[in-house]
């Protein structure tokens, strides 16, 4: 599969639509454009039983998120806390802006 480009980046607060974890928000930690997934700050946390090794000298379970399907989270409008589609505008001087579909309002970049 070839990535893709995406609306979402680093950094982004966004809100959960579909599957087990419906409605939790979170901060994007990464996106995996390659196979078109995001990890999300408290979202599929997951945990490993870990053995004992130079990093980790205790070993023990730990706990990490794990990755979830881009389609499946919703970017979070900042001025009003709503999950809303984006639609994406071009200023007078040449930048590209990320614009909330539902108030119109400007997403700035993390």
């Amino acid at each position: 599969m070839a990535a893709r480009k995406f609306k979402i980046t680093k950094g982004d607060r966004v809100r959960v639509i579909r599957g087990n974890f419906r409605d939790m928000e979170g901060a994007v930690l990464e996106v995996i454009p390659a196979s078109g997934r995001v990890r999300v700050e408290g979202v599929n946390v997951r945990k490993r039983h870990q053995r004992p090794n130079q990093e980790n000298p205790e070993g023990g379970i730990i706990s990490f998120e794990a990755p979830i399907d881009i389609s499946n989270v919703m970017l979070l409008d900042p001025a009003t806390g709503e999950a809303s589609r984006v639609r994406s505008r071009i200023e007078e001087g040449g930048q590209k802006e990320r614009i909330a579909v539902k108030s119109g309002n400007p997403i700035p970049r993390p």
